[in-house]
């Protein structure tokens, strides 16, 4: 896996989304024959609640949030869905992301979470690049599309590496004695935990 994307997509899972990475779309053309129309570097959910660092059961210590992240936009009663780019260099979408195949595609896996069609969220991503919709079981979905990257500016469809990577170093200094037991196998985590073990004050 590009180091990048293991970087983002280990990010969203530690505030909370549930995750697929690397995900080939595939459309079949007029011959019958399969064609690969992009690979979808991440896709995340995450539903509405606090993401604690450990079972808060009966011990009000626990109840910290693993990452506060306000660039996240998080809001009350409201599903995220981020259909995600990751690039080592500048923080850009790749225009086969706005395919209506491709969206059509990926939200097809999610499509029991939204009371409106597809086709309308589809058509407010590919003109403004995020939609807000019911949600069939009350509330709303909030689904974007996010460039991962080098960017001076973090926002709700942009978010920075050396935003993730501060964010993660933050958490990971903050609640040391949480994260010492878990053993990251993902390389970019992994990384970021023997840098501080080390010893080493990484800045940007």
């Amino acid at each position: 896996m590009d180091i990048a994307v293991n970087l983002v997509e280990n990010y969203l899972r530690l505030t909370g989304y549930l995750t697929l990475s690397e995900v080939e779309v595939q459309r079949r053309d007029d011959r019958g024959r399969y064609t690969t129309l992009t690979d979808v570097d991440v896709m995340a959910v995450r539903f509405p609640g606090a993401v604690y660092i450990g079972d808060p059961h009966g011990h009000r210590d626990c109840e910290a949030l693993v990452i506060d992240d306000p660039v996240l936009g998080l809001e009350d009663d409201c599903v995220d869905v981020i259909i995600g780019e990751v690039k080592q260099g500048p923080a850009e979408l790749n225009p086969a992301l706005k395919d209506h195949a491709v969206l059509h595609s990926m939200l097809r896996r999610l499509e029991w979470l939204y009371d409106d069609s597809l086709l309308g969220v589809i058509d407010g991503l590919q003109r403004d690049e995020i939609h807000t919709a019911k949600g069939r079981g009350g509330g709303s979905v909030r689904t974007r599309l996010v460039a991962f990257g080098r960017s001076k500016v973090n926002n709700l469809t942009t978010i920075s590496h050396s935003h993730v990577i501060t964010k993660l170093l933050e958490v990971f200094s903050e609640h040391e004695d949480a994260f010492r037991p878990i053993q990251f196998k993902e390389p970019a985590p992994a990384f970021l935990r023997l840098l501080l073990k080390s010893g080493f004050d990484v800045t940007k």
